[in-house]
């Protein structure tokens, strides 16, 4: 019912920047939380990002000072701004949100990832 489609991945250098965009669409009331994991091969998935409807925010403190979460509650779509960026931030990215609707009435979806390649 729910799908969240990202994009904005790519390759780019070290220092560089890139701005990643996850548009949820479907049978949606409003959309809760939304947030940014990332998951490198042989690495543990991560908490990235969150963000509430109301704006509140919260960052892994790996990416504190370079990355800025944001969220557009008209269009249910959230972008993660990264600034600065490193060879260990080469991972897939992968958008979720908490999808709030009559039945059930709480969902969390993902969406399937884009690959965010930092070279050195």
């Amino acid at each position: 019912q729910v799908q969240l489609v990202e994009s904005g991945g790519g390759l780019v250098q070290a220092g560089g920047s890139l701005r990643l965009s996850c548009a949820a669409s479907g049978s949606i009331f409003s959309i809760s939380a939304m947030g940014w994991h990332r998951q490198a091969p042989g690495k543990r998935r991560e908490l990235v990002a969150m963000i509430t409807r109301g704006g509140s925010t919260n960052y892994a403190d790996s990416v504190k000072g370079r990355f800025t979460i944001s969220r557009d509650n008209a269009k249910n779509t959230v972008y993660l701004q990264m600034n600065s960026l490193k060879a260990e931030d080469t991972a897939v990215y992968c958008c979720n949100a908490q999808i709030l609707s009559i039945t059930p009435p709480v969902t969390t979806s993902w969406g399937r990832g884009t690959q965010v390649t930092v070279s050195s």
